[in-house]
């Protein structure tokens, strides 16, 4: 098996599906470490340096909106969905529950492939 396709396959997937996750989890407010760490607690790791551009960029998309405020003697930017980040969510949920009710049926009814070692 090619483990550096595989790790490129799964990246690609995994891109996809950390917009919709960082979205979802914006629906309350949090700072970026926060923010990582709540999504660490629920199985989902993202490293800093995927994290805070893909913050950036949905901000700049519109999609969340942030304010530094000062917590604890620091300085920290908090995000959260703007009113166009719940629309496109929503969309984006609608989205993945037909694209994940699509594949369950093409995968429930793809017949096995034979093994190359047979």
């Amino acid at each position: 098996m090619n483990d550096e396709l595989l790790d490129n396959l799964r990246l690609e997937l995994r891109r996809g599906y950390l917009i919709v996750a960082v979205l979802a989890q914006l629906r309350t407010e949090y700072y970026g470490y926060e923010l990582r760490k709540a999504l660490a607690d629920q199985g989902m790791d993202i490293e800093e340096n995927t994290l805070y551009p893909l913050l950036r960029r949905l901000e700049t998309q519109g999609l969340l909106e942030s304010v530094w405020r000062e917590e604890n003697k620091r300085n920290k930017r908090f995000y959260r969905l703007s009113r166009e980040g719940e629309a496109i969510l929503a969309q984006l949920l609608d989205e993945w529950r037909a694209i994940d009710a699509t594949l369950e049926r093409i995968v429930a009814g793809a017949t096995p492939l034979p093994s190359l070692e047979d």
